[in-house]
């Protein structure tokens, strides 16, 4: 068979259901194959970028990975921001570049530049296909490191003249492992930490957000009380309006969850990743006695050097720890310093509920009215800006992997692609994305793209006119800030020209309104309103010096 239909057909094997990008001349083959294919659909984007975005959020939302393709040269190099920040968010995502022939790569030609070796450091694997013949074992090694324990992308070269050639050989059948848990040993070795604290609490990351390690971790919550906080990736592994549940932590003020951590004496951390949220912002004399249950083995930080890691599958280790509770009941804990930071953030969350401003609205007030309007199933996906910290201290969740906040890489321009990648998967479930009005029009021209697939998605964006996160770091740091301001389009006649719903919200009473119109609408829907950023600097006020982290 032909080396494109063999790749397809190895996809297809896979399960893979969709391909999304732009193509281009030298991975002309792999598409006019593509097309061919039943069980693979392939979504045309308006910029490669925006194709990662997509993928990444498929890939969170379903374990599994989408495709997102380019061409050679600048199409490659156009999918990176979107491929790093599906990999260090783990999302599970395969990357499928072209390539000049094989018989030109050597030398000064168009187009040409080493795009596997410009991929390694933002992927977990990226290889170039050799020979026609290599494609099943390239394609089943891609998938199964891609979805592995930490999930990330892997980018796979197919040349122009390669995927011409005739292959021998014939897709591989997926087969699954189950990943090992840590010994009992090192269980039990925790399981006597733990039972040992007075006021344990947990942190729980990204990895915690994976079905059966929630379903773990609710048990142990349950059967103990330990109060959980989620990091913003980590949003929904418990249920926020569960007793134990402490919100969020991951601003870079010392907020309310913060004084939660310092006073416990025990923290376990479950599926943290440094990377969201440095451990010198919540350890940062390095003082904490730390449980480690992960995946991987802790990495190396003088502010996390945990006495206990449990590494191995994350379920399977609190499912050890669940067993020794059930057997000897559970201690009696204290937990009256956490109870009160958590009255003390419930206060937070409701003091603007039923604010009724005019010409601007606050952002406390814009989360807790979009909170209000969607099911515990709908899905939240937030941009990176002032507006990413307002949704990951005010947002919550009741279940897992229903609010995607990149925090890893912290890339710009991923809610409106976002968004429409989760409508491929959302199965009825209501889709919000949030905005600022700099991060929207990152990648506002796949607008188009959402109006053609008719994606049934609502875009909230906060309009100030500027780059507010910026601005508010350097308030913080010199009392003023650089010229960050920028025009903006006339919001209601861009939603026309592409089709959107469009309204213009700038009153707080017509918020919620203006939402449920939106939600109810079939197809995209745009909802921007002014947003009132003097709080940004009236929360650093009361919390402190802000990071930006």
């Amino acid at each position: 068979m032909k080396a494109s239909d063999l790749f397809v057909k190895a996809l297809e094997r896979e399960g893979i259901e969709y391909v999304l990008g732009v193509p281009g001349e030298e991975n002309a083959d792999f598409v006019q194959s593509l097309q061919r294919s039943e069980r693979i659909r392939f979504v045309l984007t308006r910029h490669e970028q925006a194709a990662a975005f997509m993928a990444e959020a498929y890939g969170k939302l379903t374990g599994n990975p989408a495709v997102c393709l380019g061409t050679l040269g600048p199409g490659a190099t156009n999918l990176t921001t979107g491929v790093a920040d599906a990999n260090m968010d783990h999302a599970p995502m395969l990357v499928i570049t072209g390539q000049g022939a094989t018989t030109r790569q050597h030398k000064e030609s168009h187009q040409v530049m080493d795009v596997v070796g410009m991929y390694r450091p933002i992927t977990k694997w990226a290889q170039s296909v050799q020979h026609p013949d290599s494609i099943p074992e390239i394609v089943r090694k891609a998938v199964r490191t891609a979805r592995g324990e930490k999930p990330g992308a892997v980018h796979i070269e197919l040349a122009e003249n390669i995927a011409k050639m005739d292959a021998a050989t014939a897709p591989l059948e997926p087969r699954r492992f189950r990943r090992p848990g840590p010994d009992d040993k090192i269980a039990d070795q925790a399981y006597g930490l733990i039972r040992e604290a007075t006021s344990p609490i947990i942190i729980a990351g990204n990895g915690a957000v994976r079905k059966r390690a929630a379903n773990q971790l609710r048990r142990l919550a349950e059967a103990t009380g330990i109060p959980v906080t989620t990091t913003f990736m980590g949003k929904g592994a418990v249920d926020y309006t569960a007793d134990y549940a402490l919100y969020t932590i991951g601003l870079g003020q010392w907020d309310h969850v913060a004084d939660a951590v310092r006073d416990a004496d025990l923290v376990i951390t479950i599926g943290y990743d440094l990377v969201e949220y440095p451990p010198r912002l919540w350890n940062p004399d390095a003082s904490e006695t730390i449980v480690h249950i992960d995946f991987d083995p802790a990495e190396i930080d003088g502010e996390y050097h945990p006495q206990v890691e449990l590494v191995g599958d994350i379920a399977h280790a609190l499912w050890a720890l669940n067993r020794r509770f059930e057997r000897d009941g559970a201690p009696d804990y204290d937990f009256t310093a956490q109870h009160a930071a958590r009255a003390r953030m419930a206060a937070d969350l409701e003091e603007h509920a039923g604010d009724d401003t005019e010409g601007s609205i606050r952002p406390q007030k814009a989360i807790w009215d979009v909170r209000a309007a969607l099911g515990p199933e709908d899905i939240v996906l937030s941009g990176v800006g002032a507006h990413k910290m307002w949704v990951g201290r005010h947002y919550h969740c009741h279940t897992p992997n229903t609010c995607l906040i990149p925090n890893g890489f912290c890339s710009m321009g991923m809610p409106l692609p976002g968004a429409i990648g989760a409508s491929l998967v959302a199965d009825g479930r209501k889709v919000v994305g949030i905005a600022g009005d700099g991060d929207f029009l990152m990648n506002l021209h796949e607008m188009e793209t959402a109006r053609r697939l008719d994606a049934d998605l609502v875009m909230l964006v906060w309009e100030d006119a500027g780059y507010g996160l910026i601005a508010w770091k350097q308030d913080e740091q010199f009392g003023s800030h650089t010229d960050l301001s920028f025009g903006n389009p006339e919001w209601l006649g861009l939603a026309q020209c592409f089709g959107w719903q469009g309204q213009y919200v700038a009153n707080a009473r017509d918020l919620r309104p203006a939402l449920d119109e939106a939600l109810a609408h079939p197809g995209p829907s745009l909802v921007v309103m002014p947003v009132d950023y003097r709080e940004n600097m009236k929360l650093s006020q009361r919390l402190g010096v802000f990071t930006g982290e």
